[in-house]
């Protein structure tokens, strides 16, 4: 069993986060979810802690848990995955930028972690964001390629987030 801390972002592929959640819990992993606000836009904090039952980190300033929650968070995960990563996430990743629960976690993680980009083609093909994702790879960070198919803007496109399984 690995203890597996799963970060939420801001693409509407959020959703499928949680079924990669449910999935790791079913392989017998110990999993505990950060979440960025945009990600709590498109999915609620109570559906990760409904099925974890262990507060969702959110916010670093939270007077209801630990009093440093995001390197608690850090130094418990043995693994750290990003499902799906958001175009933000990953520069903020690229560039050590950490004003949120989650870039600041995961600045402070040691352990391995896996990014699972999802989002539009065109964010997808930026040279900027590009640029972004080969840092990612240059600092020994897995980057999982994201799959052509249809996109939430009703056309084809490389960017649409694995599917769980594979993920799993």
């Amino acid at each position: 069993m690995t203890r597996i801390a799963v970060y939420l972002t801001g693409s509407i592929a959020a959703y499928k986060g949680i079924e990669v959640v449910r999935g790791l819990q079913k392989m017998g992993h110990e999993v505990r979810v950060g979440m960025t606000d945009a990600a709590t836009k498109l999915v609620t904090p109570a559906t990760p802690f409904a099925l974890t039952k262990a507060p969702v980190l959110t916010d670093l300033w939270d007077e209801h848990s630990t009093p440093i929650p995001h390197i608690e968070l850090a130094d418990w995960s043995e693994l750290a995955v990003v499902v799906p990563a958001s175009a933000d996430i990953i520069a903020k990743m690229a560039t050590g930028l950490a004003d949120d629960a989650v870039s600041t976690t995961l600045l402070a993680t040691s352990a391995p972690k896996i990014v699972v980009p999802a989002m539009n083609s065109h964010m997808w093909s930026n040279p900027a964001f590009q640029r972004n994702l080969q840092q990612l790879k240059q600092d020994g960070i897995f980057v999982m390629d994201p799959d052509t198919g249809r996109l939430a803007e009703g056309y084809n496109g490389k960017g649409r987030m694995p599917e769980p399984t594979a993920i799993m």
